[in-house]
C-alpha cells in the first residue's frame, strides 16, 4: 500500500533559496565585473539600435493597445513609446536580441545573457522616473550595473551544468528566472517575496525549443527573449503585491519541474554564484551569427583571398565543429527566412568564402537568392571534431571552435584555418573591445543625429559617470 503524500507545505527548494539569496543579499565589488557590465550595456543598445532597421522587429514595439498612456512609464531606447515596465521589457528585449548580435555565454546549455538587460533597464527606468515624480531619490545606473551582474550570473550559472535545451526547453527560460530573480530585487521585494517570485517562474509555462530548430525555425527566436524577460518583470511585481509562491516548485514528487520537465535530475552547480558568468561573457563581434557560428564565419572569412576567384573549381570543403554546432547550426535543404540563415553554419560559411564579410544584410532575400551561396553550401561537408567538443566544455579553456578547409578539382587546397576562440572571448579581450566601440559607434549613428550621438557616448564611456547617474537621465538620452 502507497504512503500518502502529506499535504504539509515544505520548506522552499534549496536551489530556489540560494537564487533569492544571492539576488537579495549579494553586492557585487568586482571592478572587472562593473567594467564589463557597462560594455554589455553599450554592446546591446548597439544591438538594439541596429535592429531598428528592421520592419519585421519595428512592427511588434509599442503598447499593447495604441494609445496606452503610463503615467512615469519606461521610455523604450531609439522610439518615443512610453510604456508600462512589463511592455517596455518586451520591446526593449526584442529589440536587443532581433538579430541575434548580443553576447553569449555557453555550458550544457547555450544563453545570450544580455537577453535580461531591457528588462532590468525598462523597470529601473519606471521606478526611477516614479520616484522622481514623487520627491524621492531616484534609481542610479550603478544599480543597473548590479542587477546586470546579477542576472548574468544567475542565467550562466544554471547553464554551465544543466541541458535546458537537450530537455527540450528553450533557453529563454532561464532569461524568465534571471530575470525575476534580479528584478524583483531592483523593485525592493524582500527575501521572502522574491522566493515567492523565483517559484513562480519556475512553474510557469515553458517555451520549447521548436522555433529555434528544424524545420520550424523562424522569427520568434528573435522575440522570444523579451517576452522571457517581460514574463520574469511581471512576475516580479506580482510578488511585492504580496502574490503567494509554490515553495517546492521543483522538487514536489510527481508535479514538480524536476520530475515533469528534467526526467528527475536536480540542477548542478559549477561553482558559487558570484560575478564570474559576466567576466567571461562572449561578445559577438563583429559577425552578427548564431553564437556557435562565429569562429566559422571568421575561419572562412579568412579564406576569401584564396578562393574568391575559384569558386567554380571548388570539389569540396571539409568543415569541423563541436556537438552543439551541430545541432544547432548543421542545416541542408531550403532555408525559408532570415532566421533560418543566421542559424544555418553552411551558409555563414559560404557567406564568408565567397564576400569576405557578414552583415545581417547577408541574410535577406535578395543575397540569399545568389545561386552561387547554394551551390558552395551544398559542397560543404559540417562533422564533428571531439577535440573542440571536449574543449569547449574545459572550464579551463572554454573554446568554441570551427576550422573549414577547401579542396579544388586540380588536387590542391587551401590551408587548413581554423579558429578556436571567437573576437568577443575574454582570452582576445584587449583585441576585441575597440570592435565593441566600433559596433556601438556606427549602430549609434544609424538612430541619432551627432550632437544626440555625442552625448549618448560621453555618457557611456565614463564609467564613473555612468554609474553616478539617474536611470531616467541616461534613459533620456537614448530616445527619439
Amino acid at each position: 500500500m502507497s504512503t500518502p503524500v502529506t499535504n504539509r507545505r515544505p520548506q522552499p527548494d534549496k536551489v530556489i533559496v540560494d537564487l533569492a539569496n544571492y539576488a537579495h543579499a549579494y553586492r557585487p565589488t568586482s571592478k572587472l565585473a562593473f567594467e564589463t557590465a557597462r560594455l554589455t550595456l553599450i554592446d546591446s543598445l548597439a544591438c538594439a539600435f541596429e535592429a531598428l532597421a528592421y520592419p519585421d522587429c519595428t512592427k511588434l514595439l509599442g503598447p499593447v493597445v495604441p494609445g496606452t498612456i503610463v503615467p512615469n512609464g519606461a521610455r523604450v531606447p531609439g522610439t518615443n513609446y512610453v510604456l508600462d515596465p512589463v511592455t517596455a521589457a518586451f520591446n526593449a528585449g526584442a529589440l536587443i536580441r532581433w538579430l541575434d548580435f548580443n553576447d553569449a555565454f555557453y555550458g550544457r546549455t547555450v544563453i545570450h545573457p544580455s537577453d535580461n538587460i531591457g528588462a532590468i533597464l525598462m523597470t529601473a527606468d519606471w521606478l526611477s522616473r516614479t520616484r522622481h515624480a514623487a520627491g524621492q531619490a531616484p534609481i542610479k545606473m550603478r544599480e543597473v550595473l548590479s542587477a546586470i551582474i546579477k542576472a548574468y550570473e544567475v542565467q550562466g550559472g544554471l547553464a554551465l551544468e544543466n541541458g535546458f535545451t537537450a530537455a527540450g526547453l528553450d533557453h529563454t527560460i532561464l532569461v524568465k528566472i534571471a530575470t525575476t530573480a534580479a528584478v524583483s530585487q531592483l523593485i525592493g521585494c524582500t527575501r521572502d517575496e522574491i522566493i515567492n517570485a523565483l517559484s513562480n517562474a519556475w512553474v510557469d509555462g515553458h517555451a520549447l525549443a521548436t522555433y529555434r530548430r528544424k524545420p520550424n525555425t523562424g522569427a520568434r527566436k528573435s522575440w522570444a527573449a523579451g517576452d522571457a524577460s517581460a514574463r520574469g518583470v511581471w512576475l516580479s511585481l506580482l510578488a511585492k503585491k504580496g502574490e503567494m509562491g509554490y515553495p517546492s516548485a521543483l522538487t514536489a514528487p510527481k508535479w514538480g519541474f524536476y520530475e515533469v520537465l528534467f526526467k528527475g535530475k536536480p540542477f548542478k552547480f559549477q561553482r558559487p554564484f558570484g560575478s564570474y558568468v559576466i567576466e567571461n561573457t562572449l561578445f559577438k563581434i563583429p559577425y552578427p551569427t548564431a553564437f556557435h557560428g562565429q569562429t566559422g564565419v571568421e575561419a572562412a572569412i579568412k579564406l576569401h583571398p584564396l578562393v574568391k576567384d575559384r569558386l567554380d573549381d571548388i570539389k569540396h570543403i571539409e568543415a569541423r565543429g563541436h556537438n552543439s554546432t551541430m545541432v544547432i547550426l548543421d542545416k541542408t535543404g531550403p532555408l525559408a527566412n532570415f532566421a533560418d540563415r543566421d542559424h544555418c553554419m553552411q551558409y555563414m560559411m559560404a557567406i564568408g568564402l565567397i564576400f569576405g564579410d557578414m552583415t545581417a544584410k547577408h541574410y535577406e532575400d535578395e543575397i540569399a537568392a545568389d545561386p552561387r551561396i547554394d551551390k558552395l553550401r551544398a559542397k560543404i561537408r559540417l562533422t564533428e571534431y571531439a577535440k573542440y567538443e571536449r574543449e569547449y566544455h574545459d572550464p579551463a579553456k572554454r573554446t568554441n571552435a570551427n576550422s573549414i578547409q577547401v579542396f579544388f578539382r586540380d588536387g590542391s587546397k587551401t590551408p587548413l584555418s581554423e579558429v578556436n576562440y571567437p573576437l568577443g572571448h575574454r582570452k582576445r579581450r584587449k583585441e576585441g573591445i575597440p570592435a565593441v566601440m566600433k559596433k556601438f559607434n556606427e549602430n549609434t549613428g544609424m538612430v541619432f543625429a551627432a550632437k544626440q550621438k555625442a552625448a549618448i557616448t560621453a555618457a557611456c564611456m565614463d564609467q564613473r559617470r555612468l554609474e553616478g547617474m539617474a536611470v531616467h537621465e541616461f534613459v533620456d538620452l537614448l530616445v527619439r
